[in-house]
């Protein structure tokens, strides 16, 4: 569904995303985990077309990103971390709006709407406009235009931010469903708990590098996975003291230095 080839991003003398590959079938839900600007979101707005990368290959269910963006972009959806949304526009008329972009039938488009809209407690509010709506009620929103056009791939950047506990949970079923239905999913996210019981596979990010992917099991082994990461994160701090020269005092020699004061 997805594959992912050497993908490089440079910002001036930087890599965001340095050689990165990696593969997603369907029916998989993928989590991609990492600290705060590991490469991340680099990575998604790269396969969704919206950010130009520097080297490497994106197909998409056979379509190339850059060669094929239109053919790519039907069979997928993008839902950023906060979703830029036509503030102007009554709810049902962004829907719509998303819908004749997507070409999709006035029946598909009735019935998906009101599936959803019921799902998520909007449909009695999309005639109001969106400036009216929360932070939480446009996360919904932009959750139902992405699913409007029935993708086969969705992408999604801190999903699970601004949404209570009720329309989380409903997220994480609706993720599992479209996946059993043959599928595909690739998230970021910073709820560890969340990726290690939804996520089929997951892959970790480090300063652009990815350093560890697989199943679940492969990847966590028998720890868990906030336990496979902090450790992630403190060999790195670790290597990097140590390359900085930086001596860590033991805790019993900054007891007794403390005490001589």
């Amino acid at each position: 569904m997805l594959k992912i080839e050497h993908l490089t991003k440079i910002y001036g003398t930087t890599a965001a995303v340095d050689d990165l590959s990696l593969s997603i079938e369907p029916g998989e839900i993928y989590g991609f985990i990492g600290h705060n600007g590991a490469g991340k979101t680099t990575t998604l707005k790269s396969v969704a077309g919206i950010l130009n990368f520097d080297n490497g290959v994106i197909t998409i269910d056979g379509f190339d990103i850059r060669k094929n963006p239109i053919e790519a972009k039907k069979i997928m959806a993008y839902i950023p971390d906060n979703p830029d949304i036509y503030d102007y526009m009554t709810a049902i008329q962004y829907l719509n709006f998303v819908a004749d972009i997507y070409e999709v039938s006035q029946a598909d488009r009735e019935a998906r709407i009101k599936k959803y809209g019921d799902m998520f407690a909007l449909t009695e509010k999309l005639a109001n406009p969106v400036n009216s709506y929360s932070h939480g009620m446009k996360q919904k929103l932009a959750i139902m235009a992405a699913l409007v056009h029935d993708p086969k791939l969705i992408l999604m950047d801190e999903p699970f931010v601004g949404l209570d506990p009720s329309a989380a949970f409903l997220v994480k079923q609706t993720m599992r469903e479209i996946c059993d239905n043959g599928g595909a999913i690739f998230f970021s996210t910073h709820v560890l708990e969340v990726a290690e019981k939804l996520c089929d596979k997951v892959a970790i990010i480090k300063n652009g590098k990815l350093v560890k992917s697989g199943t679940m099991e492969e990847v966590k082994g028998d720890e868990s996975l906030e336990e496979v990461f902090l450790d992630m994160q403190n060999a790195a701090q670790a290597e990097k003291d140590t390359s900085l020269n930086i001596e860590i005092p033991k805790f019993e020699e900054k007891k007794r230095g403390f005490w001589k004061r």
